[in-house]
């Protein structure tokens, strides 16, 4: 396991990350177009790793991963309360992108910013070696933690769920869809998703909490 001063060096060292400001990775002209703000909580003892996409402006604001709508959905499918989800000891929660990536032209979240996970991504896998479930939301996320198992579509590699399980993977890897309101209509659709899927993930979520 990690020391724990090693993990609060690696915290003090993202918060003061500026790659996406200061060397973009497709030139100055693509560079982060307000001044960052990382996000991330990471873990010298949670079994738990939340891997999302990047933070949107709310959380950008605040400081706060999740600190939204979309986390109160994604708690209660955890079956976790604030308190509990905000723990560090309990869940790391490390976003592929650190910082708020802005808006495009018709106000969606831009993708995460490409510098953020080449640079950081291993480093901080490595720095959490205990952590035994990763749950994997958004297609940035799941590219990167299954990859190549991931399916053509994300309703296709959610579907799939249980064969990342088999697989052997250490750590474990569970496929999620983004848990904003947005995706509603997605979740009526696929009622499979409440019924089978959720209790077994908030069935492992209590038995690593405990």
């Amino acid at each position: 396991m990690t020391d724990e001063a090693e993990l609060e060096t690696l915290r003090r060292e993202i918060a003061a990350c500026r790659i996406c400001r200061d060397a973009p990775a497709k030139g100055p002209v693509h560079r982060l177009p307000h001044e960052p703000r990382p996000v991330a909580v990471i873990s010298s003892s949670a079994r738990i790793l939340i891997a999302g996409q990047a933070p949107g402006l709310r959380v950008h604001e605040s400081g706060l991963p999740f600190d939204d709508a979309s986390g109160d959905r994604l708690r209660s499918w955890l079956g976790v309360d604030r308190v509990s989800f905000y723990d560090r000891n309990r869940f790391a929660i490390v976003p592929m992108g650190f910082c708020f990536p802005g808006y495009d032209g018709k106000g969606a979240d831009l993708p995460p910013r490409r510098e953020c996970a080449p640079f950081w991504r291993q480093r901080v896998m490595s720095a959490m070696p205990q952590i035994e479930l990763v749950l994997v939301i958004g297609q940035y996320a799941q590219a990167w933690h299954m990859a190549g198992e991931e399916r053509g579509t994300m309703t296709e590699t959610v579907w799939a769920w249980r064969e990342g399980l088999l697989s052997g993977r250490s750590p474990a890897v569970l496929p999620l869809p983004h848990p904003s309101w947005r995706n509603s209509g997605w979740l009526k659709r696929n009622s499979w998703f409440e019924q089978e899927l959720l209790p077994y993930l908030q069935e492992r979520v209590k038995m690593l909490l405990s």
